[in-house]
């Protein structure tokens, strides 16, 4: 069963966003999510604890660096997805639920510095799979972006990731206010009310954009390229 984390040294990057994001959209589809809370602060069991969770999606937190491996691996024996919000470092339980990983998601803000943050979490996931002598699929995420401005340093981010290909979603995760919202009443960005958030259709239209396009790089029909150590350095 497909395990999906989200890892960035850099903390405010929209890793818990983009998690509750997936797995409520995966939900919704019918299937059966766990989201692995491993993040500190716990933002994804608060927006749980609010309630309007989808039925089929559970929240498991109080993870500890000597059991998040056994958590993933009973996650993903009870539902078809396990969805990991990782802490916003570098540490060994972040590396062990990578060596997990059967897609690594990197949210990134289109900055350099967030870019280079990225390029840490690059070279982590290569660490894991020298470690463990296997492949392990990532992707650069962008989040709160403009859904009507393009800047020319995101522009460049772009150009300097795919000039050592390095993949990125063609999905990217917009400014939305629908999306801090459901962390304000819980629930799905479907169950908001459309008369207290703006965009509400927009923001959604987005979420299974990104949705659809993880399920595609699982399937195999997107293949996301992989690079070298080497060439990680020399993007960072």
């Amino acid at each position: 069963m497909p395990t999906i984390v989200f890892a960035s040294p850099k903390g405010g990057a929209g890793k818990s966003t983009s998690a509750v994001l997936l797995a409520t959209e995966l939900a919704l589809k019918g299937a059966g999510v766990t989201i692995l809370d491993a993040d500190p602060n716990k933002p994804v069991s608060r927006w749980a604890k609010r309630g309007g969770v989808p039925q089929n999606l559970t929240v498991v937190a109080e993870l500890k660096e000597n059991t998040v491996i056994d958590e993933i691996d009973a996650a993903a024996q009870k539902t078809p997805f396990v969805v990991v919000d990782l802490e916003g470092t570098a540490s060994v339980m972040v590396a062990y639920a990578i060596s997990r990983a059967d897609l690594v998601i990197i949210p990134t803000q289109g900055s350099q510095l967030d870019a280079d943050e990225a390029a840490k979490a690059i070279k982590l996931i290569q660490q894991q799979e020298k470690a463990f002598r296997k492949k392990i699929p990532y992707a650069i995420l962008f989040t709160r972006t403009s859904s009507a401005i393009r800047p020319r340093t995101l522009q460049h981010i772009q150009a300097e990731l795919k000039k050592y290909g390095i993949y990125c979603f063609e999905t990217q995760m917009n400014e939305r206010e629908a999306y801090r919202a459901i962390f304000s009443f819980g629930g799905t960005l479907e169950s908001l009310s459309r008369s207290a958030v703006s965009n509400l259709d927009a923001a959604i239209v987005n979420a299974r954009g990104f949705a659809g396009e993880v399920i595609a790089m699982l399937r195999g029909e997107t293949a996301p390229q992989q690079v070298t150590t080497q060439e990680t350095a020399e993007v960072a």
